[in-house]
């Protein structure tokens, strides 16, 4: 019986997946079968989840469409790599270590936590990405008029940091960092607000069924705190929002 309620959550995993993509080639379908399907059916078995999944096909399909010239549909294959670092993205943020199967067919094992890339980082670079990514979204309509003026002040703000970011040393440094971050959660914030009470609901339903696979390997207390961060991580997704952490 277990296996079979496996086989059929990894088959509506399949179709979930086939129906996000068809959507985002407006409306062209393209069938996961044979390595397409091979290729779902690893994500599922690492136990990314269904939004984690979506979330980097819409980061390869948006990359895509900001390209010039006619597009063919995307194919599943092609989204892989954003789809497998959405899935760093989300763990490092949850802090849960990801599903392997055992290679000798025992039970499912544990992988460790992808370590992020170590040295020192470009916090110039780091401001630029944060501005850009905030002016493309200002130019959109996914936040709504509402929020426009919410965006334009962050933007405003972080480029007052990014002068002269490039020769902060030690504590200036670190203070610009934190700068920087507070100007993130005062706007993941307020878009929050905008946000209806079923809309936050259904996200946090959808954060603890992204969770369900590392359930049983979490304390009550480590569970708690993953699902909060798994919340706000689909949260800030959702409204497409960039990661202002440094």
């Amino acid at each position: 019986m277990r296996r079979e309620a496996a086989m059929s959550d990894m088959d509506q995993f399949c179709r979930d997946v086939e129906a996000h993509l068809c959507r985002r080639n407006g409306g062209h379908l393209i069938r996961l079968v044979g390595p397409a399907f091979e290729c779902v059916r690893r994500w599922a078995e690492q136990g990314i989840p269904l939004q984690v999944a979506q979330t980097g096909i819409d980061r390869y399909i948006d990359r895509q469409q900001r390209k010039p010239g006619r597009r063919r549909p995307a194919r599943v294959e092609f989204c892989e790599a954003d789809v497998l670092d959405a899935f760093d993205d989300w763990r490092r943020a949850v802090g849960v270590a990801g599903i392997a199967a055992d290679p000798a067919g025992g039970p499912p094992v544990e992988e460790p936590t992808p370590a992020q890339a170590r040295g020192r980082r470009s916090l110039p670079a780091h401001l630029d990405r944060l501005i850009a990514r905030l002016t493309v979204l200002r130019g959109s309509d996914r936040l709504g008029p509402a929020l426009d003026e919410d965006v334009r002040t962050a933007i405003t703000q972080l480029d007052r940091l990014r002068v002269g970011a490039d020769h902060l040393r030690g504590e200036a440094r670190h203070d610009a960092v934190v700068a920087a971050e507070t100007v993130g959660h005062r706007l993941f914030e307020r878009c929050a607000e905008t946000l209806s009470e079923d809309v936050r609901a259904s996200l946090r339903q959808d954060a603890a069924r992204s969770l369900a696979p590392y359930a049983s390997r979490l304390s009550g207390g480590d569970y708690a705190a993953a699902l909060e961060a798994s919340y706000r991580q689909l949260l800030r997704d959702s409204l497409g929002l960039p990661d202002f952490t440094f």
